[in-house]
């Protein structure tokens, strides 16, 4: 097993590396047929089968979605057969009616079993476009009446700034590449120096940070894209990665594998 360094992040405790779930859900950020070739791959079973995997490798907290209803029915078996994961919810409700939906989905995920939550970016950036402050506050305290740390994600980085400077959230989800173009109906746009004032952003932040898409959704080497982020986010911060065993069988041993000897390198040790 991969020796992974932990963060104290919001009160849990958080390996640097987290697995994500976009592959699980056929989200490859690369083309139809990519998406087809993981949402056959991806059956409930085998997602379990990657979460423990995971654990065996030195992971200790997971990232889904609260849409895909495949994931959600593996998340719920996962659960409550007593994964030893902790769950992170990503959680959307895609309905305008002034934030009733994504109360219902907060509810839902924190009835799951989840240890944490943040909102889905592309709302998060439609609600710094308008101002709406409010709406986020009312869902950060609802989430909090619960007793769990509320977060937000954003493909902006203008959006985080924003949110930083209203002092409501207790994270960041914050996303490598400034791809929400593809929410807007522009297509999937990747662009390398979008990172640079991604990782200008999270260093700026005053609350942590989970940093995603550290390698553009398949497009930049894994070794090198933990190098670049392990050396750039702030050490309270983890990287969000998910992981196609389509690929490579034993890609999520392969990735805590590299994590741990990245963390080594610059010499990152577990915050008690």
């Amino acid at each position: 097993m991969s020796i992974l360094p932990a963060v104290d992040f919001c009160g849990l405790k958080v390996t640097r590396l987290v697995i994500g779930a976009n592959p699980f859900g056929g989200f490859s950020h690369q083309n139809a047929l990519r998406d087809r070739e993981m949402l056959e791959y991806y059956t409930p079973d085998r997602i379990i089968e990657t979460w423990k995997r995971a654990g065996a490798a030195g992971i200790n907290t997971m990232v889904t979605n609260n849409e895909s209803a495949h994931v959600v029915r593996a998340v719920r078996e996962y659960l409550s057969a007593g994964g030893s994961l902790q769950w992170i919810a990503q959680v959307n409700g895609r309905t305008e009616d002034g934030g009733s939906a994504m109360l219902r989905a907060i509810d839902d995920v924190v009835a799951m079993g989840c240890k944490a939550l943040y909102f889905h970016g592309m709302l998060v950036d439609n609600a710094c476009s308008r101002g709406d402050a409010a709406l986020l506050q009312r869902l950060c305290e609802h989430a909090r009446s619960f007793g769990l740390p509320a977060g937000a994600a954003g493909h902006d980085p203008r959006t985080h700034r924003w949110i930083d400077g209203l002092d409501i959230v207790d994270f960041h989800a914050v996303c490598f590449f400034n791809c929400g173009s593809l929410h807007e109906d522009k297509g999937e746009r990747f662009r390398l120096h979008d990172m640079a004032e991604a990782v200008e952003t999270i260093r700026g932040l005053r609350k942590p940070c989970i940093a995603y898409k550290i390698m553009g959704a398949g497009r930049i080497d894994p070794r090198m894209a933990f190098q670049h982020a392990f050396s750039s986010i702030k050490p309270s911060d983890v990287v969000n990665v998910g992981m196609h065993r389509g690929d490579r069988d034993d890609m999520v041993e392969e990735n805590a594998a590299l994590a741990a000897e990245t963390l080594a390198e610059h010499g990152h040790a577990s915050v008690p």
